[in-house]
């Protein structure tokens, strides 16, 4: 796992039951295709976030491939319904096996 790699999720802290809310979310990460040679002329492996899922209380609701063209620091929106309980989970995986979470819940009221 690296140590540059951030996940960021900007939620609103609260919203009204039924308010239609947007949710961003970004990871930071290096992204390599494992097309690029490095300094020694060797390949670079390839390093993506091959995978983003996002479960609202405990259900999934989003669950993405990734392929080896999406950017560095990939970032996506979503604007759902807000329900009586929001919970959400988001989870990047990465090709060396690492896996990044974040868990937002909102207030709703």
């Amino acid at each position: 796992m690296f140590e540059e790699v951030k996940p960021r999720v900007k939620t609103p802290k609260s919203a009204a039951a039924g308010e239609v809310v947007t949710i961003k979310v970004l990871i930071s990460h290096p992204m390599e295709s494992g097309q690029r040679k490095g300094a020694d002329g060797n390949l670079i492996p390839r390093r993506i976030i091959n995978r983003f899922t996002c479960d609202l209380n405990g259900v999934n609701v989003v669950d993405v491939a990734i392929d080896p063209a999406v950017s560095t620091n990939p970032i996506s929106n979503s604007t759902p319904r807000s329900m009586p309980r929001a919970k959400f989970k988001f989870t990047w995986y990465d090709d060396d096996g690492s896996v990044y979470e974040d868990v937002k819940p909102i207030a709703i009221g």
